[in-house]
Protein backbone atom coordinates (compact mmCIF):
# COMPACT_ATOMS: atom_id res chain seq x y z
CA UNK A 1 0.00 0.00 0.00
CA UNK A 2 1.22 3.12 -0.78
CA UNK A 3 1.48 6.27 1.44
CA UNK A 4 -1.63 8.04 -0.46
CA UNK A 5 -3.60 5.43 -0.70
CA UNK A 6 -2.91 4.97 3.83
CA UNK A 7 -4.05 8.66 3.83
CA UNK A 8 -7.18 8.02 1.43
CA UNK A 9 -8.09 5.08 3.76
CA UNK A 10 -7.35 7.28 6.91
CA UNK A 11 -9.21 10.16 5.68
CA UNK A 12 -12.48 8.22 4.82
CA UNK A 13 -12.08 6.26 8.22
CA UNK A 14 -12.25 9.91 9.75
CA UNK A 15 -15.25 10.63 7.94
CA UNK A 16 -17.05 7.91 8.99
CA UNK A 17 -16.35 8.29 12.62
CA UNK A 18 -17.65 12.07 12.12
CA UNK A 19 -20.83 10.67 10.67
CA UNK A 20 -20.72 8.21 13.29
CA UNK A 21 -20.63 10.65 15.80
CA UNK A 22 -23.57 12.69 14.52
CA UNK A 23 -25.89 9.79 14.71
CA UNK A 24 -25.49 8.82 17.74
CA UNK A 25 -25.73 12.55 18.77
CA UNK A 26 -29.36 12.27 17.17
CA UNK A 27 -30.36 9.13 18.53
CA UNK A 28 -29.36 10.30 21.93
CA UNK A 29 -31.09 13.26 21.52
CA UNK A 30 -34.49 11.97 20.05
CA UNK A 31 -34.30 8.74 22.82
CA UNK A 32 -33.72 11.61 25.54
CA UNK A 33 -36.99 13.77 24.44
CA UNK A 34 -38.52 10.33 23.96
CA UNK A 35 -38.35 8.91 27.30
CA UNK A 36 -38.83 12.25 29.18
CA UNK A 37 -41.95 12.65 27.18
CA UNK A 38 -43.28 8.88 27.37
CA UNK A 39 -42.22 8.41 31.24
CA UNK A 40 -39.96 5.53 30.36
CA UNK A 41 -37.31 5.39 32.57
CA UNK A 42 -35.85 2.23 30.14
CA UNK A 43 -35.59 4.85 26.95
CA UNK A 44 -34.29 7.80 28.78
CA UNK A 45 -31.27 5.12 30.25
CA UNK A 46 -30.90 3.97 27.03
CA UNK A 47 -30.64 7.36 25.44
CA UNK A 48 -27.79 8.07 28.38
CA UNK A 49 -26.54 4.74 26.83
CA UNK A 50 -26.43 6.45 23.07
CA UNK A 51 -25.39 9.92 25.01
CA UNK A 52 -22.03 7.82 26.09
CA UNK A 53 -20.52 7.04 22.88
CA UNK A 54 -20.78 10.36 21.83
CA UNK A 55 -19.18 12.04 24.70
CA UNK A 56 -16.32 8.77 24.01
CA UNK A 57 -15.62 9.43 20.35
CA UNK A 58 -15.33 13.45 21.12
CA UNK A 59 -13.14 12.91 23.40
CA UNK A 60 -10.60 10.86 20.86
CA UNK A 61 -10.97 13.52 18.54
CA UNK A 62 -10.53 16.22 20.55
CA UNK A 63 -7.21 14.35 22.15
CA UNK A 64 -5.87 13.29 18.46
CA UNK A 65 -6.29 17.27 17.87
CA UNK A 66 -4.12 17.70 20.97
CA UNK A 67 -1.60 14.91 20.24
CA UNK A 68 -0.98 16.46 17.00
CA UNK A 69 0.18 19.91 18.98
CA UNK A 70 4.00 19.72 19.14
CA UNK A 71 6.05 21.48 22.54
CA UNK A 72 9.42 20.97 23.33
CA UNK A 73 8.56 19.28 27.22
CA UNK A 74 6.90 16.43 25.19
CA UNK A 75 9.40 15.02 22.50
CA UNK A 76 6.87 11.77 21.91
CA UNK A 77 3.94 14.39 21.91
CA UNK A 78 1.43 14.89 23.57
CA UNK A 79 -1.03 11.64 22.49
CA UNK A 80 -2.34 10.92 26.50
CA UNK A 81 -4.47 13.74 26.37
CA UNK A 82 -6.74 12.11 24.86
CA UNK A 83 -6.44 8.77 27.31
CA UNK A 84 -7.05 11.44 30.19
CA UNK A 85 -10.24 12.82 27.98
CA UNK A 86 -11.67 8.91 28.28
CA UNK A 87 -10.22 8.60 31.30
CA UNK A 88 -12.54 11.54 32.78
CA UNK A 89 -15.80 10.45 30.74
CA UNK A 90 -15.74 6.77 31.68
CA UNK A 91 -15.86 7.92 35.33
CA UNK A 92 -19.04 10.06 34.28
CA UNK A 93 -20.37 7.22 32.40
CA UNK A 94 -20.29 4.88 35.71
CA UNK A 95 -21.79 7.84 37.47
CA UNK A 96 -25.09 7.86 34.98
CA UNK A 97 -24.75 4.06 34.76
CA UNK A 98 -25.50 3.86 38.40
CA UNK A 99 -28.46 6.57 38.36
CA UNK A 100 -29.88 4.77 36.14
CA UNK A 101 -29.75 1.53 37.89
CA UNK A 102 -30.94 3.46 41.60
CA UNK A 103 -34.19 4.77 39.56
CA UNK A 104 -35.19 1.24 37.85
CA UNK A 105 -34.60 -0.44 41.54
CA UNK A 106 -36.28 2.53 44.05
CA UNK A 107 -37.93 4.26 41.52
CA UNK A 108 -41.39 5.36 41.29
CA UNK A 109 -43.14 2.44 38.92
CA UNK A 110 -45.83 4.11 36.51
CA UNK A 111 -46.88 2.52 32.77
CA UNK A 112 -44.85 4.45 29.75
CA UNK A 113 -46.75 6.25 26.95
CA UNK A 114 -46.38 3.15 24.18
CA UNK A 115 -47.58 6.07 21.63
CA UNK A 116 -44.40 8.15 21.89
CA UNK A 117 -41.94 5.68 22.99
CA UNK A 118 -42.63 2.94 20.45
CA UNK A 119 -41.90 4.09 17.41
CA UNK A 120 -38.67 6.64 18.74
CA UNK A 121 -37.37 2.74 20.16
CA UNK A 122 -38.61 0.60 16.70
CA UNK A 123 -36.65 3.32 14.54
CA UNK A 124 -33.58 3.88 16.78
CA UNK A 125 -33.02 -0.02 16.43
CA UNK A 126 -33.63 -0.37 13.06
CA UNK A 127 -30.96 2.72 12.47
CA UNK A 128 -28.57 1.25 15.03
CA UNK A 129 -28.40 -2.18 13.90
CA UNK A 130 -28.07 -0.83 10.46
CA UNK A 131 -25.53 1.06 11.00
CA UNK A 132 -23.39 -1.21 12.71
CA UNK A 133 -23.43 -3.53 10.36
CA UNK A 134 -22.57 -1.01 7.57
CA UNK A 135 -19.96 0.57 9.77
CA UNK A 136 -18.32 -3.29 10.49
CA UNK A 137 -17.70 -4.33 6.67
CA UNK A 138 -16.54 -0.53 5.96
CA UNK A 139 -13.70 -1.11 8.96
CA UNK A 140 -12.76 -4.68 7.44
CA UNK A 141 -12.41 -3.41 4.02
CA UNK A 142 -10.69 -0.07 5.19
CA UNK A 143 -8.14 -2.39 7.64
CA UNK A 144 -9.57 0.30 10.57
CA UNK A 145 -9.81 -1.19 14.44
CA UNK A 146 -11.45 2.28 15.30
CA UNK A 147 -14.43 1.88 13.00
CA UNK A 148 -14.60 -2.30 13.67
CA UNK A 149 -14.62 -1.29 17.41
CA UNK A 150 -17.24 1.61 16.71
CA UNK A 151 -19.52 -0.96 14.92
CA UNK A 152 -19.73 -3.18 17.51
CA UNK A 153 -20.58 -0.15 20.09
CA UNK A 154 -23.43 0.09 17.89
CA UNK A 155 -24.52 -3.42 17.63
CA UNK A 156 -24.16 -3.33 21.39
CA UNK A 157 -26.45 -0.32 21.65
CA UNK A 158 -29.30 -1.90 19.03
CA UNK A 159 -29.07 -5.03 21.38
CA UNK A 160 -29.66 -2.62 24.96
CA UNK A 161 -32.74 -0.71 22.31
CA UNK A 162 -34.20 -4.00 21.46
CA UNK A 163 -34.70 -4.68 24.95
CA UNK A 164 -36.54 -1.31 25.91
CA UNK A 165 -38.51 -2.32 22.64
CA UNK A 166 -39.21 -5.41 23.95
CA UNK A 167 -40.35 -3.90 27.46
CA UNK A 168 -42.54 -1.35 25.33
CA UNK A 169 -44.20 -3.83 23.59
CA UNK A 170 -45.03 -5.59 26.34
CA UNK A 171 -46.59 -2.59 28.12
CA UNK A 172 -48.68 -1.76 25.05
CA UNK A 173 -50.43 -5.04 26.37
CA UNK A 174 -50.50 -3.81 29.52
CA UNK A 175 -47.50 -5.35 31.41
CA UNK A 176 -45.04 -2.73 33.15
CA UNK A 177 -41.68 -4.11 32.83
CA UNK A 178 -40.12 -0.40 32.08
CA UNK A 179 -38.07 -0.85 35.45
CA UNK A 180 -36.88 -3.85 35.18
CA UNK A 181 -35.75 -2.96 31.51
CA UNK A 182 -34.33 -0.31 32.93
CA UNK A 183 -31.94 -1.84 34.91
CA UNK A 184 -30.73 -4.24 31.93
CA UNK A 185 -29.65 -1.10 30.01
CA UNK A 186 -28.05 0.29 33.53
CA UNK A 187 -25.97 -2.69 33.08
CA UNK A 188 -25.06 -2.32 29.86
CA UNK A 189 -23.85 1.10 30.57
CA UNK A 190 -21.86 0.05 33.30
CA UNK A 191 -20.26 -2.69 31.13
CA UNK A 192 -19.46 0.26 28.25
CA UNK A 193 -18.25 2.81 31.18
CA UNK A 194 -15.73 0.09 32.99
CA UNK A 195 -14.30 -1.15 29.67
CA UNK A 196 -13.83 2.69 28.52
CA UNK A 197 -12.09 2.86 32.42
CA UNK A 198 -9.93 0.45 31.76
CA UNK A 199 -8.53 0.92 28.20
CA UNK A 200 -7.26 4.22 29.72
CA UNK A 201 -6.23 3.09 32.71
CA UNK A 202 -4.07 0.94 30.59
CA UNK A 203 -3.15 3.50 28.24
CA UNK A 204 -1.83 6.01 30.95
CA UNK A 205 0.08 3.23 32.42
CA UNK A 206 1.91 2.12 29.03
CA UNK A 207 0.61 -1.01 28.31
CA UNK A 208 2.10 -2.66 25.62
CA UNK A 209 -0.19 -3.06 22.58
CA UNK A 210 -2.01 -6.71 21.83
CA UNK A 211 -0.15 -9.51 21.11
CA UNK A 212 -1.38 -10.62 17.73
CA UNK A 213 -0.07 -6.98 15.99
CA UNK A 214 3.11 -7.13 17.77
CA UNK A 215 3.53 -10.53 16.02
CA UNK A 216 2.59 -9.37 12.97
CA UNK A 217 5.49 -6.45 13.20
CA UNK A 218 7.51 -8.49 13.75
CA UNK A 219 7.32 -10.75 11.07
CA UNK A 220 7.32 -7.79 8.67
CA UNK A 221 10.73 -6.72 10.12
CA UNK A 222 12.32 -10.18 10.15
CA UNK A 223 11.29 -11.11 6.42
CA UNK A 224 12.83 -7.55 5.24
CA UNK A 225 15.86 -7.80 3.54
CA UNK A 226 19.00 -7.66 5.45
CA UNK A 227 17.35 -8.17 8.35
CA UNK A 228 18.50 -11.25 10.81
CA UNK A 229 15.77 -11.25 13.41
CA UNK A 230 14.57 -8.83 16.01
CA UNK A 231 16.55 -8.81 19.29
CA UNK A 232 13.92 -6.69 21.22
CA UNK A 233 10.51 -5.31 20.83
CA UNK A 234 9.03 -2.76 23.17
CA UNK A 235 5.51 -1.30 22.23
CA UNK A 236 2.84 0.76 24.16
CA UNK A 237 -0.39 2.32 23.68
CA UNK A 238 -1.29 5.56 22.77
CA UNK A 239 -4.78 6.38 22.75
CA UNK A 240 -6.20 4.02 20.64
CA UNK A 241 -3.20 4.19 18.50
CA UNK A 242 0.22 2.45 19.28
CA UNK A 243 3.93 3.21 19.25
CA UNK A 244 7.12 0.97 18.86
CA UNK A 245 10.98 0.96 19.63
CA UNK A 246 12.98 -2.47 18.33
CA UNK A 247 16.77 -3.63 18.41
CA UNK A 248 16.91 -5.73 15.11
CA UNK A 249 20.03 -7.41 13.96
CA UNK A 250 21.21 -6.47 10.20
CA UNK A 251 23.58 -9.15 8.02
CA UNK A 252 25.92 -6.31 6.64
CA UNK A 253 28.73 -4.64 8.38
CA UNK A 254 28.18 -1.24 6.65
CA UNK A 255 26.97 1.59 8.41
CA UNK A 256 25.52 3.19 5.24
CA UNK A 257 23.27 -0.07 4.79
CA UNK A 258 22.47 -0.13 8.38
CA UNK A 259 21.26 3.51 8.42
CA UNK A 260 19.54 3.24 5.02
CA UNK A 261 17.58 -0.25 5.64
CA UNK A 262 16.08 1.38 9.53
CA UNK A 263 15.72 4.48 7.96
CA UNK A 264 13.89 2.89 4.89
CA UNK A 265 11.97 0.14 7.74
CA UNK A 266 10.65 3.19 9.86
CA UNK A 267 8.66 4.54 6.35
CA UNK A 268 7.13 1.49 5.44
CA UNK A 269 6.04 0.13 8.90
CA UNK A 270 3.45 3.35 8.89
CA UNK A 271 2.30 2.63 5.78
CA UNK A 272 1.48 -0.95 5.98
CA UNK A 273 0.32 -0.28 9.82
CA UNK A 274 -1.89 2.57 10.17
CA UNK A 275 -2.67 2.43 13.30
CA UNK A 276 1.38 3.40 15.04
CA UNK A 277 2.39 6.42 15.25
CA UNK A 278 5.96 6.48 15.45
CA UNK A 279 8.55 3.61 14.81
CA UNK A 280 12.30 3.44 16.26
CA UNK A 281 14.50 1.03 14.62
CA UNK A 282 18.00 0.56 16.03
CA UNK A 283 20.33 -1.93 13.95
CA UNK A 284 22.91 -3.97 15.37
CA UNK A 285 25.61 -5.59 13.12
CA UNK A 286 25.18 -9.21 12.58
CA UNK A 287 27.26 -10.56 9.84
CA UNK A 288 26.01 -14.10 9.37
CA UNK A 289 27.16 -16.97 8.90
CA UNK A 290 25.31 -17.04 5.37
CA UNK A 291 24.25 -14.50 3.08
CA UNK A 292 21.78 -14.55 -0.21
CA UNK A 293 22.74 -13.70 -3.87
CA UNK A 294 20.16 -13.11 -6.77
CA UNK A 295 21.53 -13.59 -10.21
CA UNK A 296 18.90 -13.29 -13.53
CA UNK A 297 19.24 -16.70 -15.62
CA UNK A 298 18.27 -17.42 -18.98
CA UNK A 299 17.05 -20.54 -17.95
CA UNK A 300 17.33 -23.13 -15.20
CA UNK A 301 20.95 -24.34 -16.92
CA UNK A 302 22.07 -21.14 -15.09
CA UNK A 303 23.20 -18.88 -17.79
CA UNK A 304 23.40 -15.40 -17.27
CA UNK A 305 20.69 -13.31 -18.63
CA UNK A 306 21.11 -10.63 -20.42
CA UNK A 307 17.92 -8.59 -20.59
CA UNK A 308 16.67 -6.05 -17.94
CA UNK A 309 16.11 -7.02 -14.36
CA UNK A 310 12.43 -7.43 -14.42
CA UNK A 311 12.60 -8.80 -17.84
CA UNK A 312 14.63 -12.43 -17.02
CA UNK A 313 12.86 -15.40 -17.43
CA UNK A 314 14.53 -17.06 -14.11
CA UNK A 315 16.67 -15.94 -11.15
CA UNK A 316 19.26 -18.27 -9.50
CA UNK A 317 18.62 -17.96 -5.62
CA UNK A 318 22.19 -18.67 -4.26
CA UNK A 319 22.77 -19.53 -0.75
CA UNK A 320 26.74 -18.63 0.36
CA UNK A 321 28.73 -19.34 3.15
CA UNK A 322 30.98 -15.73 3.99
CA UNK A 323 33.90 -17.97 5.41
CA UNK A 324 34.87 -20.06 2.60
CA UNK A 325 32.45 -18.16 0.47
CA UNK A 326 31.31 -22.01 -0.78
CA UNK A 327 27.42 -22.44 -2.39
CA UNK A 328 25.91 -24.49 -0.01
CA UNK A 329 22.44 -24.35 -1.61
CA UNK A 330 21.17 -23.19 -5.49
CA UNK A 331 17.60 -22.82 -6.33
CA UNK A 332 16.03 -22.17 -9.54
CA UNK A 333 12.64 -19.79 -9.49
CA UNK A 334 10.66 -18.67 -12.33
CA UNK A 335 9.99 -14.70 -12.88
CA UNK A 336 6.27 -15.12 -12.40
CA UNK A 337 6.01 -11.48 -13.42
CA UNK A 338 7.73 -11.62 -16.57
CA UNK A 339 4.85 -11.17 -18.79
CA UNK A 340 3.03 -8.34 -16.57
CA UNK A 341 1.67 -5.65 -19.17
CA UNK A 342 1.88 -2.86 -16.41
CA UNK A 343 4.02 -2.23 -13.25
CA UNK A 344 6.31 -4.71 -14.55
CA UNK A 345 9.38 -3.54 -12.43
CA UNK A 346 7.49 -2.77 -9.22
CA UNK A 347 5.85 -6.13 -9.24
CA UNK A 348 9.17 -7.69 -9.76
CA UNK A 349 10.59 -5.89 -7.46
CA UNK A 350 8.61 -6.27 -4.65
CA UNK A 351 8.42 -10.09 -5.61
CA UNK A 352 12.54 -10.45 -5.37
CA UNK A 353 12.27 -8.36 -2.13
CA UNK A 354 10.23 -10.96 -0.42
CA UNK A 355 13.42 -14.08 -1.45
CA UNK A 356 15.24 -11.53 1.04
CA UNK A 357 18.38 -11.38 -1.04
CA UNK A 358 21.23 -9.52 0.51
CA UNK A 359 23.15 -9.18 -3.15
CA UNK A 360 20.97 -8.84 -6.27
CA UNK A 361 23.65 -8.99 -9.67
CA UNK A 362 22.67 -6.75 -12.28
CA UNK A 363 24.22 -3.69 -14.23
CA UNK A 364 23.45 -0.47 -12.76
CA UNK A 365 19.83 1.52 -14.15
CA UNK A 366 17.17 3.23 -12.76
CA UNK A 367 14.78 0.64 -13.18
CA UNK A 368 11.86 0.52 -10.84
CA UNK A 369 12.71 -3.04 -9.56
CA UNK A 370 16.48 -2.23 -8.85
CA UNK A 371 15.52 1.20 -7.01
CA UNK A 372 13.29 -1.07 -4.69
CA UNK A 373 16.18 -3.34 -4.14
CA UNK A 374 18.81 -0.43 -3.46
CA UNK A 375 16.28 1.45 -1.13
CA UNK A 376 15.87 -1.87 0.44
CA UNK A 377 19.44 -2.13 1.59
CA UNK A 378 20.33 -4.53 -1.14
CA UNK A 379 23.87 -4.67 -2.95
CA UNK A 380 24.07 -4.50 -6.33
CA UNK A 381 26.74 -6.43 -7.79
CA UNK A 382 28.06 -5.85 -11.36
CA UNK A 383 27.65 -9.11 -13.77
CA UNK A 384 31.41 -8.70 -15.19
CA UNK A 385 32.55 -9.67 -11.09
CA UNK A 386 31.42 -12.71 -11.23
CA UNK A 387 33.75 -15.67 -12.68
CA UNK A 388 32.60 -18.58 -14.80
CA UNK A 389 32.36 -21.07 -12.28
CA UNK A 390 30.17 -18.60 -10.07
CA UNK A 391 27.09 -19.71 -11.88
Amino acid sequence: MTNDQSKQKLGEAKKRALISIALNLFLAISKGIAGVASGSAALLGDAINSATDVFASTAVFVGIWVAGREHPSFPYGLYKAETVAALATSVAVILVGYEIGRQALFGVPRLPDVAIALPVAAVSFVIALGFGLIQLRAGRRLNSPALIADARDYLADSLSTAVVLISLIAAFFGFNVDRLAAGIVAMFIFYAGGHLFVGALRDLLDASIDRETEREIIKFVEDYPRISRVKRCFSRNAGGRFLIDMDVELRTPSHKIADLVSDRLEEELLVEFPGLVLARIRPHFAVGKFSRRVIPVQSPDGQLSVQPLASAPWFLVETINNESKEVKKRQFVENRYRSAKKKKGLLVGRWLLKLKPDEVVAEESDSVALVLLKEAGVEMIQPSSLTSTTI
